[in-house]
């Protein structure tokens, strides 16, 4: 795979995804952690799932938290690291906020919508396309879920 912007992953990427990794643990929810990076790889903002609202997707989180901190929505030189492949909403919130790449390890086949069951990043219609980089640190990521869901049934 030819990556777009090979930067991130050569600075601290494996580190960026085990904070990701750390955050799921602190959901209130499905545990889901996610963070945006900037370009030097340096963490903008992270977030976990918060059950309190179905809006409060970890993702969804992390962008509007970093939208606060740097008074903006444009995040083209920027990373989103999340556990669990985005849903609709989470590729559709990092299309607007018009992020460059999106890198998650857990692939969702029931709600994925970054190369699963939907390629909202790249298929939307319009001019901007985001880089997706899945299923990295993919088993990790996919045994916090199962290991979760296990308590449930």
């Amino acid at each position: 795979m030819d990556l777009i912007r090979p930067y991130m992953f050569e600075k601290r990427t494996f580190e960026l995804m085990g904070r990701a990794i750390d955050l799921a643990g602190k959901s209130r929810g499905a545990p889901v952690g996610a963070l945006l990076s900037g370009p030097g790889g340096e963490v903008v903002c992270e977030a976990f799932n918060d059950k309190s609202s179905p809006f409060l997707h970890a993702e969804a989180i992390a962008l509007r938290g970093a939208e606060k901190k740097l008074g903006k929505s444009d995040f083209r030189e920027c990373t989103l690291f999340c556990t669990l492949e985005p849903c609709a909403m989470c590729a559709g919130a990092g299309l607007l906020f018009k992020v460059g790449r999106i890198v998650f390890g857990a692939w969702d086949p029931l709600a994925g919508a970054c190369g699963s069951v939907w390629d909202i990043p790249r298929d939307a219609p319009g001019g901007w396309k985001i880089e997706v980089v899945g299923g990295f640190r993919g088993e990790e990521c996919s045994k916090i879920l199962s290991d979760a869901f296990a308590g449930i049934r």
